[in-house]
């Protein structure tokens, strides 16, 4: 007899059963005592899960974040721990549990979605995209940035929040697709119990910078690296050289895919990586062009057709009118009518996510088939969506 499934929030009481889940399916055990401590921060209203008579088969957490997106914080719905029991894999349930929280965001407001995918072409199935791209250098210590005679102090073990933040949020607006981080997120997030800090003040005792480090094995661990001139970037690294008797090398990691620092150093033949990081799809298209802002055009309201396809959010799927105003507000409305045209701009909602937010361009994705129509019309939006980059330091 096959009884029937309900997708649902999960209770307190629901605790321990959902730990169970997480630390068979990620393999790792909690000590008894951080098992009550996570206890008393069980946010239920967070997980859903897929239940059949009241057993818990897969689960996954949804965090009420928001994102930076063109200097501005966006709502966003962040994806996380995604477990099922190996009995009940292959059966859809991460599918369902994934097309019913695209609803839910979408009731919400949550625009966007964003999550760490264990593999990328199984949420591209379901309209999610890579959307950043981070750096990873290893750099021996000969090699490490000249030191400078700089203004200002560098303090190690800053363990001032706000002080962090302020910090954090002059540079993370630079990029979208960065989180907007609160108090709560530091302490439990970002800031682990072996890490150190170290600040640059300006010789007027203005914070301009800080770094994120650990020293192990005779390395030095470099998980933040934030800046917000060249002068902070310079006494930092002046600050990392001068550990120089203690480590061996240098790793730097999560750093922003547009980052020059080999072409800055003596020799940049340092170790270098480059890895896709974090997927991101647009919930609800009309409601997060709300949020957006195309780049200004000329004094006529300017428009653009196109068929979007996403499979798993209906409400955004088929014929789309976007229309931009001089100062570069849109509005996307459904099209009068349907049907090949002239200027028709056929797209995927994985495109559409990584075009808007900057990853990608419309003329590389039109030469490459992800964006198909009308060459001017490709031409056109190329010249209305802000070259921007995207970053994200966080992880969740």
């Amino acid at each position: 007899m096959n009884h029937a499934q309900e997708i649902r929030q999960l209770t307190q009481e629901e605790f321990d059963v959902s730990m169970e889940l997480s630390q068979y399916a990620f393999q790792y055990k909690v000590k008894p005592e951080e098992l009550e401590e996570r206890r008393t921060k069980f946010r239920a209203e967070r997980f859903w899960g897929v239940f059949q008579e009241n057993e818990l088969l897969a689960k996954l957490t949804l965090l009420p974040l928001h994102l930076y997106i063109q200097g501005e914080a966006v709502p966003m719905g962040g994806i996380a721990g995604v477990a099922t029991w190996p009995e009940n894999r292959r059966e859809g349930l991460v599918g369902r549990l994934l097309t019913h929280m695209l609803a839910h965001m979408k009731e919400q407001g949550q625009v966007l979605s964003c999550l760490h995918p264990f593999l990328i072409p199984f949420y591209r199935k379901f309209g999610w995209e890579v959307y950043t791209d981070y750096k990873k250098y290893t750099i021996e210590v000969p090699n490490l940035p000249a030191r400078s005679e700089l203004r200002g102090t560098v303090k190690r073990n800053v363990k001032d929040i706000a002080l962090l933040d302020s910090i954090y949020h002059g540079f993370a607006p630079r990029y979208n697709g960065t989180l907007v981080r609160d108090i709560e997120w530091w302490e439990q997030m970002v800031l682990g119990d072996e890490s150190h800090t170290a600040v640059f003040y300006s010789d007027s005792g203005v914070a301009e910078g800080y770094i994120l480090y650990q020293i192990k094995n005779q390395q030095f661990l470099i998980d933040e690296f934030v800046y917000l001139n060249e002068s902070a970037r310079q006494a930092l690294w002046t600050y990392v050289g001068n550990h120089d008797s203690m480590v061996k090398q240098v790793v730097v990691d999560h750093v922003p895919a547009d980052d020059l620092l080999p072409f800055l150093l003596r020799d940049p033949r340092c170790k270098q990586e480059t890895h896709p990081y974090f997927m991101a799809r647009i919930v609800d298209v009309p409601s997060f062009l709300q949020y957006y802002r195309f780049n200004p055009v000329s004094s006529e309201m300017r428009q653009l057709r196109f068929s979007i396809k996403d499979e798993y959010a209906p409400w955004n799927e088929g014929e789309w009118e976007l229309s931009i105003s001089p100062d570069g507000t849109a509005r996307m409305e459904r099209a009068a009518t349907s049907g090949p045209g002239q200027d028709l701009l056929m797209i995927d909602i994985q495109a559409w996510t990584a075009m808007l937010l900057g990853y990608k361009r419309p003329l590389e994705m039109h030469a490459y088939g992800l964006l198909n129509g009308p060459q001017k019309a490709a031409e056109l939006l190329e010249q209305w969506i802000p070259a921007s980059k995207t970053a994200l330091l966080d992880f969740f």
